[in-house]
């Protein structure tokens, strides 16, 4: 009896797991909103004016396919993130002011915890991967020709799903992109800003 009763808890564990693994061949949707929070030194330029780069938030939609169980590959895409930006001088003193708008896909492998003995079956993940930054509408106060070169670096994910429905679930999650752009001024380099920020979300997940 005890052999029988051993037997049937391993199967019946081994079902636990499988019922919530996220199987290959499935779809999710993500639609929500990030928060992108630069980093608070954003580099000083060759005329010695320091980088101070503002927040914004703004809808964003990822999709993601699971290659294998549990593992998935995503694409973040997101409405054109905008941000204000201070020039200062050395003592903090506001010399020249800026804005600029980017959009910042991102592609990430990620890993999708199995949720049991998980309060509420909550599932975690992590995902590393790739981020690209386009910036366009550069401006600055001084009237001049303002260009930010494209980025491509490095980006991290975690988060949680917690599910409300068999394929629902309501998500949190923190991104850190590794974002560097080279600046130009009428036609000169003037520098490098770094803006490498953490962008935090909320979104309702779809599976399909």
């Amino acid at each position: 009896m005890k052999l029988q009763s051993l037997v049937l808890a391993a199967a019946t564990a081994l079902t636990m797991t499988t019922a919530f693994a996220v199987p290959s061949g499935t779809w999710s949707i993500a639609a929500g909103a990030h928060y992108v929070d630069p980093k608070s030194d954003n580099g000083t330029l060759d005329n010695g004016l320091s980088v101070d780069v503002d927040g914004d938030i703004q809808p964003t939609i990822s999709g993601e396919y699971f290659i294998a169980n549990n593992v998935g590959v995503e694409l973040l895409a997101a409405l054109p993130f905008h941000h204000d930006f201070d020039l200062n001088s050395a003592d903090g003193t506001q010399v020249l002011t800026g804005k600029t708008q980017h959009l910042p896909p991102t592609l990430s492998v990620q890993y999708h915890f199995d949720s049991d003995n998980m309060p509420m079956n909550i599932k975690p993940f992590v995902g590393v991967g790739v981020n690209y930054t386009t910036f366009f509408k550069e401006r600055i106060s001084t009237g001049g020709d303002l260009d930010l070169d494209d980025s491509v670096g490095v980006a991290g994910h975690v988060g949680l799903d917690i599910p409300f429905a068999p394929t629902e679930a309501f998500r949190i999650d923190a991104r850190y992109m590794d974002i560097k752009t080279d600046a130009t001024l009428d036609g000169s380099d003037i520098g490098e800003i770094d803006i490498s920020p953490w962008a935090y979300g909320i979104a309702f997940v779809k599976q399909f």
